[in-house]
């Protein structure tokens, strides 16, 4: 049975407004660190290396909705679950927690690509191996 990657995070000063508030770009931030959390928990890595080249996910769309304030010093519980696997990307939501509160939802699109040497991006279908370990935090 899969379940949803969990992970957990302190609110630090640099991430608040003057009014020590969590600032709305820092959820982006947190989204990605946990994403990559999930993807070491698995044995992949947002830069896969692949034989002469290297596989990555670069991002195509990022959302966040905002459900209540996060303040600083906050504890938050941050959930990450794989909604769709499609043959070339990936959708990651991301629910935001304190205690029983859902304070933020999220969601990424990455796109699964080979980076050849000149760094040029081509968008391949998400490798068997890979696939299947992504499956382990898919909802």
């Amino acid at each position: 049975m899969s379940s949803p990657y969990q992970t957990r995070r302190r609110i630090e000063f640099r991430d608040t407004d003057a009014a020590g508030i969590m600032h709305f770009s820092a959820f982006f931030t947190y989204m990605e660190q946990a994403e990559h959390e999930m993807l070491r928990s698995v044995g992949l890595s947002v830069m896969q290396p692949d034989g002469e080249t290297t596989i990555g996910w670069p991002r195509v769309s990022a959302t966040c909705d905002y459900k209540g304030a996060v303040r600083f010093e906050d504890i938050i519980d941050i959930s990450v679950a794989v909604v769709h696997l499609g043959s070339k990307s990936v959708r990651y939501r991301h629910e935001f927690r304190i205690a029983d509160r859902v304070v933020a939802v999220g969601e990424i699109v990455a796109v699964c690509c080979r980076i050849d040497d000149r760094h040029q991006l081509a968008s391949i279908e998400i490798p068997a191996p890979i696939r299947e370990r992504l499956t382990r935090h898919a909802v």
